[in-house]
Formats: C-alpha cells, structure tokens, sequence
C-alpha cells in the first residue's frame, strides 16, 4: 500500500463564529453613576477649600496656612475627579492629541497636589525651601490648563446642555481670583476665590451628579 503523508496546516473553519474581542482590550463607556461619585468628590473637595478660603483666606497663617494647602488638595483631589471624567467621556475630542492634553493637564496637576501635599505638612523650615518652587509654579499652571480644556470642550460640543458650557464658568477660577489678589489683595481675593469655587466648581459638581447623561455619548 502507498501511503502519500503530507504536512499541510489545518485549514481555517468558516462555521464557527469568530470570538469577540477582549473585555480588556474595548473600551467600555462610563457609567452615570460613576460619573455621579465623580461629580459629588468634585463638589466635596472644592466645597472644603472654599470654606478654608473664607475662613483663613486664600493664602492662611500659621495653622491656617496648613489648612488651606491641605483642603487644597481636597479640592485637586476633586478636580482629579472631573479629569476622570473628562478623559472616559473623550470631552474634548477622540484625537489622539486631545488624549495627550488631558493627561499633560493630569500630569501637571499631580506635581502641583505633591507641593499642596509637602506644604501641608512639612515643617517650617522646609515648607518653604527652594527646591519646592518649581512644584508650587504647577498649581496656577493646572488652572491655567483647566481653563484651556473648558474652552476646548465647548468647541469639541460632546457634553450637552449647561454641562457644555458651564466647565467656562468654574475652570474661569485663576483668570478671574488671580487678577483680585494683585490688583486689590487679600481681602476680595479671599472672597472672590471662595465664593467662585463655589458657583463654580461645586456647581459643575453637582450637574454632574444631578444630569451624568449630558456628558455621555448617545
């Protein structure tokens, strides 16, 4: 008997249906209730600086220079929130640049949340040391940045309704408090700064919470 032995692969079957793809590998839509913690950590964390703010100013004294570096990153913490948000929504485009500017702006924010953190609690004679400069130059530069992507995300058009426009109105906050304190110090910086966080900031919190489906895509 002539046996003919050859080693071919097996060919691909057509009738079985192709696998989905990886859980891991789609990326899959915020949820409106997470976008709803997302936006109460934002209103939480602004609202506590906001009331150091009015209490010990915009910049404190003594203790209360501790407690407003310190409820200042509970606001950062709050605005990491909103990023969160911003970045799973694509709020400001699906290019792959608009990625980017949201995590530089993360980014920046983070090493500005590490000087609040270190000026907190570090001891006097430390808090205040040169090398701690650069990092405290990151905290108007993420506002700055935020400001940035708030006009981005009224151009971009994803979020609808007052979510659309009122990031302008909250991310506004340096462009608006920055400008008091040089032109007529602390005292109306103290409460222009506290009562714009709150229209502002704690506001855009609660729309997210109250209205998370103007910021998903239908």
């Amino acid at each position: 008997m002539d046996t003919h032995i050859t080693n071919e692969p097996a060919r691909a079957r057509t009738d079985v249906p192709a696998r989905e793809s990886s859980p891991r590998t789609r990326h899959a839509p915020v949820s409106e209730s997470a976008v709803r913690r997302a936006g109460i950590g934002l209103t939480v964390g602004t609202l506590t600086w906001a009331t150091a703010i009015f209490v010990f100013g915009t910049k404190g004294v003594g203790v209360g220079e501790r407690v407003v570096d310190l409820t200042g990153l509970m606001f950062q913490l709050g605005v990491f929130c909103l990023l969160w948000v911003q970045m799973k929504t694509q709020a400001i485009g699906t290019s792959r640049a608009a990625a980017v500017a949201l995590r530089l702006e993360a980014a920046v924010l983070g090493v500005a949340s590490l000087w609040s953190l270190l000026h907190g609690i570090l001891p006097d004679g430390v808090k205040d040391a040169a090398w701690l400069a650069p990092l405290d130059l990151c905290w108007p530069l993420s506002m700055l940045g935020m400001a940035a992507i708030s006009v981005k995300l009224v151009v971009a058009g994803r979020w609808r309704g007052l979510l659309r426009w009122w990031p302008l109105i909250a991310e506004s906050w340096a462009v608006v408090t920055v400008p008091c304190y040089i032109l007529a110090g602390e005292w109306l910086a103290q409460w222009i700064g506290g009562g714009h966080l709150v229209i502002g900031y704690a506001m855009l919190g609660v729309l997210l919470a109250r209205r998370p489906a103007q910021v998903i895509a239908r």
